[in-house]
């Protein structure tokens, strides 16, 4: 029998081998994820800092750069170095708030949004076919864990906002 293997006939004699299996999975899928679009990120000279800022302006346009840094859990001196390169880049556009003119709400301009759209698509046809080839409850279970592995209630609350996410 295969020593990595995950056995079920005494989950409990395997539990350490299985989480540092899962801890390495977590690794290689990450590495080969981020691959193409570490590479496209090179061509610029970027890195995966400006790749998650291009990220989140693109899946939450109007954001403020208050609710962005809530969300990267970054300093706000880090996000000013990443952000100011993407603007002045003519990736990002950021314009002042209406109800309080201090904020700078974030909108990705019509470059931006090609760079966010050639980053994902690589990692939208990865997800799609591991979907696709593990089934609607695979699918179910993997985001279950992924929510398990959050460890911020708002975090996790932002994929059901309607429900108790903890039970």
């Amino acid at each position: 029998m295969d020593s990595a293997a995950p056995t079920t006939a005494n989950p409990s004699y395997r539990r350490d081998e299985d989480l540092r299996q899962g801890i390495e999975m977590m690794f290689y899928a990450y590495r080969d994820f981020t691959a193409e679009p570490d590479a496209i990120l090179e061509k610029f000279g970027f890195g995966r800092a400006h790749h998650r800022v291009i990220y989140f302006v693109g899946r939450y346009p109007g954001a403020s750069v208050s609710a962005l840094l809530g969300i990267l859990k970054i300093t706000k001196q880090s996000l000013n170095r990443v952000l100011g390169q993407l603007v002045r880049e003519g990736f990002i556009v950021q314009v002042q708030g209406i109800e309080d003119r201090r904020q700078r709400l974030l909108e990705l301009t019509e470059k931006g949004h090609a760079l966010e759209m050639e980053l994902t698509a690589n990692q939208r046809e990865r997800f799609s076919r591991a979907y696709r080839e593990a089934g609607a409850e695979a699918v179910e279970g993997f985001r279950k864990v992924i929510l398990g592995l959050m460890t911020s209630d708002e975090d996790r609350s932002r994929f059901f906002p309607d429900e108790d996410v903890d039970g």
